[in-house]
């Protein structure tokens, strides 16, 4: 498959129903699991200092782009991203992809404590069958809690599930999936989706279609969430405009490689 490179990664040139079809097959065991990141701006500005972060993505499997506003800019480059996939919407569409199959078996991980459960319901009532066979809300910290992983990872097995939804934000959700799925062998698919969980609970409600068209879904969340989404649209990923501007100069040097 093709891919674009923006800044020190390389996402994939797919459509939405490209990586449908990719993801039915790593369902199958065809080509082994998969995982499946969607970056975005924050995304791109934490993989310019984060090592680890860095890391999950050169083994990612899938790499597809969230953002429209990162879709947008991939227009300067060389190769232009086919379409956004945002996560949150994605996963709709994945698990109504597949509600007439019963070979696939979704845990939610993720969320405040009981929301993970609330979306569990809602998504199997939408479908009409449990597809969601198992939910949990980890506690705050959990990652640097060795006993809480591996009751996690017990969770996870014992459910039956063969994909699974880490919904904790970025990059705790990378590094979990990349750090522990050699311990859930049986999970075919991961998805690193962000507040997708709080979204199918209807914990936070999504922007209106009219701000999604116009690229500003992020001023929507800002407006709904002020104090933790100035900090992270305003001062900390407009910096990535700089990046990319030093990308499209031929001034761009990957801070990670050696």
């Amino acid at each position: 498959m093709e891919k674009t490179r923006v800044l020190n990664i390389d996402a994939l040139c797919i459509t939405e129903k490209e990586l449908l079809e990719g993801l039915d097959r790593n369902l199958r065991g065809e080509g082994g699991n998969g995982v499946l990141i969607t970056p975005n701006l924050d995304h791109m500005v934490k993989l310019q200092k984060d090592e680890e972060f860095y890391r999950c993505y050169q083994e990612a499997e899938w790499v597809v782009c969230d953002s429209k506003i990162l879709w947008l800019c991939s227009k300067v480059l060389k190769k232009a991203f086919p379409e956004p996939i945002p996560g949150s919407s994605f996963f709709t569409h994945y698990y109504m992809h597949n509600k007439d199959n019963h070979d696939v078996k979704i845990f939610l991980l993720g969320a405040r404590t009981g929301v993970a459960k609330v979306a569990m319901e809602k998504i199997n009532e939408k479908v009409g069958w449990p597809i969601v066979v198992g939910a949990h809300s980890p506690s705050y910290g959990f990652e640097k809690k060795p006993e809480e992983i591996a009751d996690i990872c017990r969770i996870v097995r014992e459910s039956g599930a063969n994909v699974v939804l880490v919904g904790v934000g970025a990059p705790k959700q990378e590094k979990f999936i990349m750090n522990y799925r050699e311990q859930m062998p049986e999970v075919k698919v991961w998805m690193a989706l962000g507040a997708t969980i709080d979204f199918e609970a209807g914990n936070i409600r999504r922007a209106p279609k009219l701000f999604r068209r116009l690229a500003l879904e992020w001023l929507f969340r800002m407006y709904c969430e002020p104090k933790r989404m100035f900090k992270r649209y305003i001062c900390d990923d407009l910096v990535f405009f700089w990046y990319l501007l030093k990308q499209v100069c031929g001034v761009y040097k990957n801070p990670f490689e050696r």
